[in-house]
């Protein structure tokens, strides 16, 4: 089995559309603060642009984990 984590960040647009971004593998010591000052540092730095939209709003943050497993299906 495999696991695997993402730290998943909610946008909103000056469109009133939902965008998210997402990180693989984020530190194990990640804090709820360093999370939101990245993602205010990404609303004010006005660098992504989805869909020609600026972001307008912190919408949510969480970090989600996967378990894959994986099965030989060669007979």
């Amino acid at each position: 089995m495999e696991t695997k984590k993402k730290l998943l960040m909610y946008f909103k647009t000056t469109g009133d559309k939902n965008v998210s971004i997402s990180v693989d593998n984020p530190r194990e010591d990640l804090t709820e603060t360093e999370v939101k000052a990245t993602m205010t540092l990404i609303l004010s730095s006005n660098i992504f642009l989805p869909n020609g939209e600026e972001l307008a709003s912190l919408v949510e943050a969480k970090i989600v984990e996967t378990d894959t497993t994986s099965y030989d299906l060669v007979v």
